[in-house]
This record gives structure tokens, sequence and C-alpha cells, in this order.
């Protein structure tokens, strides 16, 4: 049993940097540049949807050098989508969202995010959502604040509409690298019945052996759902 949609927390980039010597920002540089990796072993085994998680709301509280180098590092790797857009993501049919308060960003970052959903909104084999600036608990506080002010009274069904990931199917399973055994805010509503899979290895050491262990867990598995 495959499963259609995989979530990934990749947790480590700086613990990543500190053991090797580096700089932060290279930690940050080549976890952005992993993501297209597990992009490719997502195709060859057969998932379709992949989601990640970019940046928390939380995260906006790191120093502001920091946050400047990761700005500048999702704005270049932006660019860089949009220049390859015509071969790989044209190509393998590969749409890419981004989910999150997304106001919260500069806005020459704002911009090439809407450029990017608009230039492979078309496309329908394969799904990349990119959660930035995202937090589970205002995502929950956004929906409630919105069905109040429309004055609904909802059912399970109608306030997962007024989510961020509302046209998106809950993940059959959540991966999580560095160890850390938590989710820590992320998808909250939607892991209710999503599988849990924590690796020990840092996301840039994050290997397809890895993702491939991780698959076959999920396969011997049996989800109930409460049953």
């Amino acid at each position: 049993m495959k499963p259609y949609h995989v979530a990934i927390i990749p947790d480590g980039n700086r613990r990543w940097a500190r053991k090797k010597g580096m700089e932060k920002k290279k930690g940050y540089e080549i976890g952005i540049r992993h993501i297209g990796d597990v992009l490719k072993w997502c195709r060859k085994s057969g998932v379709r949807m992949l989601s990640m998680w970019g940046f928390s709301t939380e995260n906006f509280n790191r120093p502001k050098d920091e946050l400047d180098a990761l700005f500048g590092l999702f704005a270049s790797n932006l660019t860089r989508i949009l220049q390859e857009g015509d071969d790989s993501y044209r190509k393998y049919k590969v749409r890419v969202r981004f989910i999150g308060r997304k106001d919260y960003f500069p806005k020459d970052v704002r911009q090439k995010l809407w450029e990017v959903e608009r230039k492979t909104e078309k496309n329908n084999r394969y799904f990349l959502n990119i959660f930035l600036g995202y937090g589970g608990r205002q995502e929950i506080l956004d929906a409630a604040n919105a069905a109040i002010k429309a004055g609904r009274r909802l059912n399970e069904e109608g306030f997962e509409k007024l989510l961020y990931t509302a046209s998106i199917p809950a993940p059959d399973i959540i991966i999580r690298t560095s160890g850390e055994q938590r989710l820590s805010g992320f998808l909250p509503w939607q892991a209710a019945y999503s599988e849990l899979y924590f690796c020990k290895k840092l996301w840039p050491d994050f290997s397809r052996r890895d993702f491939e262990a991780a698959l076959k867990e999920y396969a011997r598995r049996k989800r109930r759902y409460g049953k």
C-alpha cells in the first residue's frame, strides 16, 4: 500500500551545519535544495502529493540576520523554480502551492510565491505543498474566527473548508527528521489519523533509503480510523 500524501517536518538544518562547522545559512541552503530530491523520490515511488513544512509562525521570532538570510534563500530558490518551470515542473506536471500566512513575508518573496503558484496551477500529476508562515493553532483560530464572522454553525466538513488546506487531503503519513518525536503544531487538525514516523537523521542527511524505510513502515501498518 502506497501513501498518496506524504508530509515531512524537515528538522535539523541548523544542527547539521553546526556539526559540519558551517554557518546556519549553509544548512538552510542545503535543506531547501533537498526538497527537490524528495520530490524525485516521491515520483519514483508513486507518491502523488508531498507537503513540506518550510517555515513556522514561531520561526519569525528568530534573530533578524537569520531571518534575512532565510528570506534571501526563499527568494533565490523561488526564482530557480520559475526559471526551471518549463523543464522540471512542467515536464512532470507538478503543481506547487504555498500554505500559511504569506502576508507575513517581505513583498518580493510574496510576489515570487504568487508567480510560482500561477505558473504551475494547471499542473495536475504531482502536487508539492510548502507550508510557509504556518502554525497549526493559528490556522484553527483563523478558521474559527471566519466561522464566527460569518455567523455559521459548523460540522467537521464545514470547518475543514475554512482551513488553509481546504482543497488538500489529509496526509497519510507524517515524517519528522532529527530524532524529535512531536509535531510541534504541524497540521493538528489534519493529522488526527495520519501515521507518524520519526527518523533520527538530521534533514540534510535524510536519504532515499530513509524515505523508503518510512514507506515500508507505512505499508506494514493497519489504519483503522478508530473502528
